[in-house]
């Protein structure tokens, strides 16, 4: 029996008073790797926004990894991303300090406490990313690959049930977005279930899977054409 880690019936997505998706129904069950598809402005940031927590979800019904998104209180949000993944378009690196001091912030701050399991967990979400070696530069010292990289492991460090990805190659050039996709696949392959917001159509071609799009103020599932 697939396990939904996400599901939405009858859902609404506002923007404040703007209604920008309706009718969303869908499930993304355990182990799914789904991209989301459509044109700039047709609402694929405003739902992932929805799905962490950073819009409120007022009309229909919908769960996240465990979590009412309806009635998502403020001081759950914490909680529930800590449950998410999630991979911004512009990385969100923090300049001042290490690729380790960057991963080492998050843990602290999710409350991780023994400094041999936080050595351990950085380096092994470093090195899941091919990124071990390049611990101790600051992120400026990194190509945009590797900063995005380095945030991948990030997403990873909470063993995420969900990782939503939000235009992770929109920054970079076509071969470091086929490098990036590639650990995002190799990830997906370990058991990490994936929804990417994407609208780079090659890296549809090149990794098929399962496809939402948005268009028109809906979200419908896109029948993939064999070739």
């Amino acid at each position: 029996m697939a396990t939904p880690v996400l599901q939405l019936k009858d859902a609404k997505i506002f923007q404040r008073e703007s209604l920008i998706l309706s009718d969303v129904t869908l499930s993304i069950n355990k182990g799914e790797f789904v991209y989301l598809i459509g044109k700039t402005g047709s609402g694929k940031s405003s739902f992932m926004k929805t799905l962490y927590g950073d819009l409120p979800l007022t009309e229909g019904e919908g769960s996240i990894v465990g979590y009412n998104l309806a009635s998502l209180k403020e001081k759950e949000i914490p909680f529930l991303r800590r449950k998410l993944g999630v991979v911004f378009q512009d990385f969100k690196l923090l300049t001042d300090r290490t690729v380790y001091d960057n991963l080492l912030f998050v843990l602290k701050a999710t409350e991780w406490k023994d400094k041999a399991k936080i050595d351990n967990r950085i380096n092994e979400v470093l090195d899941k990313v091919s990124m071990k070696t390049k611990a101790y530069k600051f992120p400026h010292q990194l190509s945009g690959g590797e900063q995005q990289r380095v945030a991948i492991a990030r997403a990873l460090l909470n063993d995420p049930e969900l990782i939503l990805a939000d235009e992770p190659t929109g920054n970079l050039d076509p071969q470091t977005s086929v490098e990036v996709m590639q650990v995002l696949q190799e990830i997906n392959r370990q058991g990490n279930t994936i929804l990417m917001a994407t609208h780079d159509y090659a890296l549809l071609l090149k990794y098929p899977s399962k496809t939402l799009k948005c268009d028109e103020g809906h979200i419908f599932e896109v029948v993939q054409k064999t070739v």
